[in-house]
């Protein structure tokens, strides 16, 4: 199993965890994993949008009780 980053922007409202995606991804080499925590309902448009967008790749987009789970592969340079 590949070893995933993890950010967690609970509790933060858009567009907060995609930035904090965003920031976290310009650190990671490419064919990385991302995995993101967030609260705000608004993410999950954003996630989508931005992963076809900037070439990365949404592998999960999971909701449970008021929690978003997003896993993103980093796009190859």
């Amino acid at each position: 199993m590949e070893e995933e980053t993890v950010v967690d922007a609970s509790g933060l409202n858009c567009p907060m965890p995609l930035l904090k995606a965003k920031q976290a991804l310009n650190g990671l080499p490419g064919g990385a994993l991302l995995r993101v925590h967030a609260t705000d309902p608004g993410s999950v448009r954003d996630f989508e949008t931005f992963a076809r967008q900037s070439g990365n790749t949404l592998l999960e987009s999971q909701q449970g009780e008021g929690t978003y789970s997003y896993l993103l592969r980093k796009r190859q340079d």
